[in-house]
């Protein structure tokens, strides 16, 4: 059966995906999750959940799934252990370690790889399954075709979103927040740079193109296609930052597709009328990069209701096409200001204060408005309140019997069963004769079918008692309420602790007494640099494989392997190096990187120097010896990668090969960089110096420089100062404050 996942960010948004019909809930705990800013839960709110939950067969998954710095691992863990006990089932995880440590001493707690991780293809699912993973959430850029090609070839369960919020950038790979706001996506903590308006221009001819919401992507509907998906292991729906109305409003909709209980036109207007940014069908099912953006507001759209058909002054007459209420919220696109509104007051030609309409109408507004401008309504108050209706509720009861026994003067006892549990339950009370009311099976089926504040119903009893028994209805009620909280509680029994224990295989490497100079090169110019000058380490086209959209080849040159269906299909590589892509930020995830066969692993650009330190320090400790790594030191950092491409929103498809573009907001530019395949870098404007703090970089075998705008002799100056640095002990400071940035190394990220 395909899972309906729902998101939860409080309890009523708990209590609304349980009632609506869902299968499975995930949700946070108060560190370590994606989701920061929700409310999310303490350990004791979770059994409680938990309980809730599996009394109604529904599933819990807890996100775990930010990235853990090596301070963090120790408290990480014990969040593990408690979650275990909780009787959850499964934990959503970005980092290696976590999924390690989950993998090894809980193996009956599913470790589910979170979409963070960035797995899109047939080896990436392969690599995780390798290391204990349960369950594989996919990319949102997966193409249906791939996802069902997975399925068919492995057993791994798959796991995909279906409806939400986009990220712009791929999964995982979004540095933006983190590198200018020192708030990080991977850390749960992301600003919403995507959601800001940008001008995008043309800097080749000093031309701005467009200002607009240019990142900002449409929210994932895949309701019109729901059959294609029918069949995938679970069908998640992002919202955990939403309010419960709209969890419920999802989750009804989906479930209702899902049961075949409803038609989709019914789906698709009811699905307007809670948050969205407009509608798009998502990469997943083939979508137009030209269509998957909304440019025009980044915020929730509603839906339309109507236009302005008349001006008479303040006042104005709209002409419906759907019901206006009073307490609904509009709001009125005009060319000059949108307007936004409660309808305090709504009248009708004549005046009159209205309750509702749905032909025409007036309200009065101070802002100036214009004939045509069309109204849209944000928030439909009798929706809404239909939706608060759903819940708490029961979506389904679960069938139980009772079995009443006992002769005059025996004790009274009484069996619950349901599927193969059968529980007894005895009271102290002895059977009485009745001279004027006997106990019959109607009164006694009634008074035992007091459950509604429980999730069962009862479906049948058997009174095995003496025909003219007298049974107290206390005596009845006081055997029920025993008999469910026994049943209750087989039903809750907690697993128990398996008692493993959590190793890793030692892996150690020698450090160079030298470091060495690695460089990355976008470009022919660029790489003749680094060939003129004796680079030993040269990343160019064909032996880097980044993290998305790849294909893999047998490759006998040293490689760079961003992503984890990379690290998976040249495990077997005595020279691959993983990129800053992974994200590793631990002692632990480079363990198992080195034990899966990576040489070396470039650390995450969004850990300070401390943290580098004390990573490298437990690594020794534990492996008695130093992991090989690789650290980028100079270069525009990406802080995007993304399938979408901004210049074909704005008609300029194929323009990428003449021009340069970037985009600007007020906290500086960034370059745009876009590749053959119509996916897209945007860099940080401001560029990576760490070249004067080379000598204080302890413990890294490989110091790598990233070129993608640079030209020939720009490339070749910078690799001749860095030699430098290296080697000659060059004192000079080069670090500019204007057009440098140190990124991380003397600040963490929150």
């Amino acid at each position: 059966m395909t899972e309906l996942l729902a998101p939860a960010g409080n309890y009523d948004a708990f209590i609304a995906a349980v009632s609506n019909g869902c299968d499975a809930v995930y949700l946070a705990l108060e560190k370590f999750g994606a989701r920061a800013y929700a409310d999310n839960f303490n350990v004791d709110k979770l059994i409680e959940l938990v309980d809730y939950a599996h009394l109604r067969n529904v599933k819990i998954y807890v996100t775990m799934n930010t990235i853990i710095f090596e301070n963090e691992l120790n408290e990480a863990y014990e969040q593990i252990d408690a979650i275990y006990a909780s009787g959850a089932d499964g934990i959503i995880i970005q980092d290696l370690a976590l999924i390690d440590y989950v993998a090894k001493k809980y193996p009956l707690m599913e470790a589910h790889a979170s979409t963070q991780m960035g797995l899109e293809d047939i080896e990436g699912v392969d690599f995780v399954d390798g290391i204990g993973v349960k369950r594989a959430v996919l990319g949102r850029e997966t193409p249906i075709e791939r996802i069902k090609e997975i399925k068919k070839l492995r057993l791994m369960p798959i796991e995909i979103f279906v409806h939400g919020a986009l990220c712009v950038s791929y999964s995982g790979n979004c540095l933006m927040s983190g590198l200018i706001g020192y708030r990080s996506g991977n850390r749960g903590r992301c600003v919403g740079s995507c959601r800001k308006p940008y001008k995008l221009i043309d800097t080749t001819n000093n031309i701005t193109i467009s200002e607009s919401y240019i990142l900002s992507m449409k929210d994932l509907n895949t309701t019109a296609y729901i059959k294609d998906l029918i069949g995938i292991d679970s069908l998640k729906i992002e919202g955990r930052m939403k309010e419960p109305s709209y969890v419920a409003n999802i989750i009804r909709s989906y479930r209702d597709l899902l049961d075949g209980k409803n038609n989709i036109t019914e789906v698709e207007k009811n699905l307007t009328k809670t948050f969205n940014r407009t509608f798009t069908k998502g990469y997943i099912l083939g979508e137009d990069k030209k269509d998957i953006s909304n440019t025009i507001r980044p915020n929730h759209n509603g839906y339309k209701i109507g236009y302005i058909s008349r001006v008479q002054g303040r006042k104005y007459q709209i002409t419906l096409t759907d019901t206006l209420n009073q307490g609904d919220q509009i709001r009125i696109a005009n060319k000059d200001e949108e307007v936004n509104m409660p309808v305090i007051k709504l009248l009708n030609k004549d005046g009159d204060f209205i309750n509702s309409s749905s032909t025409i109408c007036y309200i009065e507004l101070k802002e100036h408005l214009e004939v045509d401008d069309i109204v849209y309504k944000t928030k439909d108050v009798k929706f809404i309140q239909e939706l608060d209706s759903t819940y708490p509720k029961e979506f389904k009861r679960f069938p139980i019997s009772f079995f009443v026994n006992g002769k005059i003067g025996e004790p009274l006892s009484l069996t619950i069963s349901y599927e193969d549990i059968y529980e007894t339950v005895t009271s102290e009370y002895l059977i009485q004769e009745s001279e004027k009311n006997p106990a019959t099976h109607d009164k006694v089926f009634e008074q035992l079918n007091r459950i509604n504040e429980t999730p069962y119903f009862l479906s049948h009893l058997e009174l095995n008692c003496d025909s003219n028994s007298f049974i107290p209805s206390k005596i009845l009620n006081d055997l029920r309420r025993n008999a469910i909280d026994k049943l209750n509680q087989t039903r809750l029994k907690r697993r128990e602790n398996p008692n493993n224990t959590y190793t890793i295989k030692p892996i150690s490497f020698n450090i160079e007494d030298t470091p060495k100079l690695a460089v990355y090169c976008n470009t022919f110019e660029q790489y003749k640099a680094a060939s003129d000058s004796d680079i030993e380490i040269i990343y160019y086209k064909d032996n880097v494989y980044r993290r998305n959209k790849v294909t893999y080849s047998e490759n006998s040159n040293p490689i760079l392997v961003g992503g984890y269906g990379g690290v998976h299909y040249f495990k077997n590589h005595s020279e691959m190096t993983t990129d800053f892509s992974l994200n590793v930020v631990n002692s632990k995830a480079i363990n198992l990187l080195h034990n899966s066969g990576v040489n070396r692993i470039t650390i995450s650009h969004e850990i300070n120097k401390d943290q580098i330190n004390d990573m490298i320090d437990s690594y020794y400790r534990e492996n008695n010896g130093y992991p090989n790594l690789e650290m980028i030191v100079y270069g525009r950092q990406d802080l995007m990668f993304t399938n979408y491409c901004p210049l074909k929103v704005n008609n300029l498809c194929g323009e990428c090969k003449k021009n340069q573009y970037i985009i600007e907001d007020d906290y500086g530019h960034f370059p745009i960089i876009s590749h053959n395949d119509c996916t897209t870098t945007i860099l940080n404007g401001k560029i990576l110096n760490l070249l004067d703090e080379l000598q204080q970089i302890k413990n890294i075998n490989v110091f790598r420089l990233q070129f993608t705008l640079e030209d020939y002799e720009e490339s070749l100056n910078i690799i001749n100062l860095t030699k430098n640095k290296l080697y000659s002990n060059d004192r000079t400071k080069c670090f500019n404050e204007e057009t440098n940035t140190r990124g991380h190394f003397n600040k963490e990220i929150l």
